[in-house]
């Protein structure tokens, strides 16, 4: 992978990925310029309409730790996004992650099996829309979640965190609104059950041939731009 433009969005301005290609799927800390979760994934499709990938299991990945070692999750929520933080290498040893992107939308949607192919549900993602990059691509995570089951209910993930976000200062009154706003979409897409809830992407299998991707030292090479 080479470090080419990083300012474009959507798949104009960069070639589209074929299937097979290895790429990275990065967040970048919330207000930092650093990026703090770098996720290596395989591309299932990329064209005008939707970025496919997957994440393997046995995925070595970078995630987010606390500076004395604690995981983040297990820091109560009044001090967890306020403790100075650094990032750690780990396996993702869970079952792996199909994740859909539609270029301009803030949010990805990602599908979850147990083992043995059994479909266990949809994930909306409210994120900043995906940001290009000659290795990959860039978003920052918004805290607040939809969980989507296979009878078609949803509900919202991870409402605390997104209110505690606010209070820590990592997120203005005005963004967090327009991350309510994207979740009402996101939400309507739901209820419609349009893209991509109808095409039948629980279905779909790597390709046996598939290796997994290897995490580059130079993860961290310089975040595209977001919002361009």
């Amino acid at each position: 992978m080479t470090a080419d433009s990083v300012e474009s969005t959507g798949t104009a301005g960069s070639a589209p990925w074929a299937p097979g290609d290895h790429i990275l799927w990065r967040y970048r800390g919330n207000a930092t310029d650093s990026v703090h979760i770098c996720r290596p994934v395989t591309v299932v499709q990329d064209t005008e309409d939707l970025l496919a990938v997957w994440m393997a299991p046995g995925t070595d990945c970078v995630k987010p730790l606390l500076a004395d070692g604690t995981p983040v999750h297990r820091e109560p929520l009044a001090t967890r996004y306020t403790k100075p933080r650094t990032t750690t290498t780990s396996r993702w040893f869970g079952t792996g992650v199909l994740k859909l992107a539609r270029p301009g939308e803030a949010w990805s949607v990602w599908l979850f099996w147990d083992p043995g192919w059994q479909f266990k549900n949809w994930y909306v993602n409210l994120e900043e829309p995906l940001a290009r990059w000659g290795g990959g691509v860039d978003s920052e995570d918004h805290f607040l979640d939809i969980a989507v089951y296979p009878d078609r209910s949803w509900e919202w993930k991870d409402e605390d965190e997104f209110a505690q976000a606010q209070r820590a200062g990592l997120m203005s009154t005005a963004q967090a609104e327009r991350v309510r706003a994207a979740g009402r979409a996101a939400v309507e897409r739901i209820e419609s059950w349009g893209a991509p809830f109808a095409a039948g992407w629980e279905g779909w299998r790597p390709d046996p041939a598939w290796t997994v991707p290897t995490l580059p030292d130079d993860w961290d090479r310089t975040p595209a731009r977001l919002g361009a």
